[in-house]
């Protein structure tokens, strides 16, 4: 597939470009075979500096910078150009700021100048990859003492229960005041302020804060949904959202500069207030971007497009959002969000609406890499097969091998193995995973809240025994009247209440759940063994390959 960034320079006029003279330099003898390519190898940014590190052929050559949503017009100054004993290498280093614009979301390119107004790329396009003493904040990442999580709706039942885990919806069209009004949170992005609805942020501070004193560990998911605002609408949605897809999600709009600002607006003011002393306002650490993209159609609408162009533009959005993070936390971590078809795509959807998970990660690390791997980790969601079937180990599209249809709780154990592979690593370690969304259903039979409680039994102790997924956050707290007939919830609904999932009574799984963690979680969990079908516990870990 031809590279967007190597297209647009062969296109791009003189204008566009600032020199860093080679011409002084004696023009080294040909490269031997085994000789770095052409082109930036490493980009180190700091509170003041970013410097680019790279290995020229000789011949006059040049920097460009591109803004991050793809302005490829963009000058910059690069300061002075140092030459180490090998004249072959060069490292440039240039103010981080252009007055107020912050660089450090910039691609650069190293090209060499042909005849006429003619450049040839050097390499690949490279970001920032590397972030020393950047963060306005530097903290350690929480430890949690077990894997239990909850989706909440009830701040205080949900503390009752002993979480540790808790995940929130963020919907940017409600956070974005266009209105500027005159009580509203004001945020600057290189000198443009954004304003923030107060009343929205102050209700994420009253479930936060408490959540936070009970030392549980909060994820953000970043969502967009279509507004009735058009203005807003424009903004924030892709520029490719298609109104007739389902759900009204639609994927980030970083494709313009104002839907660039306004995304990083948001990500930044998030990272920012809940970074701080978690006795200010609380505190988040996880920030999942988007929700099931490898269903794009249904969750991340950009409209029709490959897998490729999804992937390509999922990739720019998520470089923005992990930078957003760096600058404000060293512990904040960046998620992307994929649902559980693994070798297949979801059959709802045809190729230019879905895809296989699998397919989709080793094409985003591919990329990724190429032009500068960052720190990205795994929001996945392992659903059973058949989202009305609780008994998930009896799913048979959830195979033990690789080429499995599915990555759900019976295979879930494949889901680390497959971020073990060398080519996934970051900096030699396994991304890290959470499981974000995933519930069972309560079917309306004599055996339905046995089968889901089962089926949670089953799904938290295969989680508790795979040391790469770091949470299992349940959906859903209480059971909701807009999910298709699913009851996934700790609690039944009041069907005759004023709103969709007003609670009614615990179910079943309340208690299995509330001691999952516990000493008393065998005694609480060996219901679950005749129904399962096996012996002991035991027999559902990962035998050794």
């Amino acid at each position: 597939m031809a590279n967007p960034y190597i297209t647009n320079l062969r296109r791009l006029p003189i204008l566009g470009f600032v020199a860093i003279q080679f011409c002084s330099l004696a023009i080294p003898a040909a490269p031997a075979a085994d000789a770095p390519e052409p082109g930036l190898s490493k980009i180190t940014a700091t509170r003041d500096t970013i410097t680019l590190q790279g290995t020229h052929d000789g011949s006059r050559a040049r920097i460009v910078e591109v803004r991050a949503h793809g302005d490829y017009n963009a000058r910059t100054n690069p300061g002075t150009l140092t030459v180490p004993a090998n004249p072959a290498t060069f490292t440039v280093r240039l103010p981080r700021f252009d007055g107020t614009r912050d660089r450090i979301f910039s691609s650069f390119t190293a090209v060499r100048e042909d005849t006429g107004k003619a450049f040839t790329a050097l390499g690949q396009p490279r970001f920032v990859e590397r972030f020393d003493g950047v963060a306005a904040y530097d903290s350690p990442y929480p430890v949690a003492s077990s894997k239990k999580g909850l989706q909440v709706q009830m701040v205080d039942d949900a503390l009752a229960l002993g979480i540790k885990h808790a995940a929130l919806n963020i919907n940017f069209s409600q956070m974005i005041d266009l209105g500027r009004r005159t009580n509203s949170l004001p945020w600057n992005v290189d000198g443009v302020t954004i304003h923030f609805q107060r009343g929205y942020i102050e209700s994420l501070d009253r479930q936060i804060g408490p959540l936070t004193d009970a030392g549980v560990v909060i994820s953000l998911i970043l969502l967009a949904y279509a507004s009735g605002d058009l203005a807003l609408n424009r903004i924030l949605l892709h520029p490719g959202y298609d109104k007739s897809a389902p759900n009204h999600l639609g994927a980030f709009n970083t494709v313009t500069e104002e839907g660039t600002r306004h995304f990083r607006a948001c990500v930044e003011f998030l990272a920012d207030r809940y970074a701080r002393d978690a006795r200010y306002r609380g505190r988040v650490v996880n920030f999942i971007l988007g929700n099931e993209v490898n269903s794009h159609w249904f969750w991340a609408n950009m409209g029709r497009v490959s897998m490729e162009t999804f992937a390509d533009d999922y990739l720019r959005t998520a470089r923005i959002a992990n930078t957003a993070l760096r600058k404000t936390s060293t512990a904040a971590r960046l998620y992307l969000s994929l649902e559980h078809h693994w070798n297949i795509p979801y059959p709802g959807g045809d190729a230019q609406q879905t895809f296989p998970g699998r397919t989709f990660l080793e094409y985003f690390n591919q990329q990724a890499k190429q032009h500068g791997d960052f720190d990205w980790h795994l929001a996945f969601h392992p659903y059973p097969e058949n989202l009305f079937e609780p008994r998930t180990w009896n799913d048979k599209s959830a195979t033990t091998n690789d080429n499995t249809p599915r990555i759900t709780f019976k295979n879930l154990e494949l889901l680390p193995r497959f971020l073990r592979r060398p080519e996934m690593l970051f900096q030699g370690q396994p991304r890290r995973i959470i499981l974000s969304e995933q519930g069972l259903h309560s079917v309306n039979k004599s055996d339905g809240e046995l089968w889901q409680a089962a089926g949670y039994a089953y799904a938290y102790y295969k989680t508790a025994n795979l040391p790469e997924i770091d949470s299992f956050i349940l959906h859903r707290h209480v059971d909701h009247g807009a999910e298709g007939g699913l009851n996934l919830g700790l609690w039944t609904r009041n069907t005759q209440g004023k709103s969709m999932a007003e609670p009614a009574k615990q179910k079943l799984i309340y208690e299995v759940f509330k001691k999952a963690d516990t000493d008393h979680w065998r005694s609480a969990f060996d219901f679950a063994l005749p129904v399962i079908g096996i012996q002991r516990w035991e027999d559902l870990l990962p035998q050794p390959r």
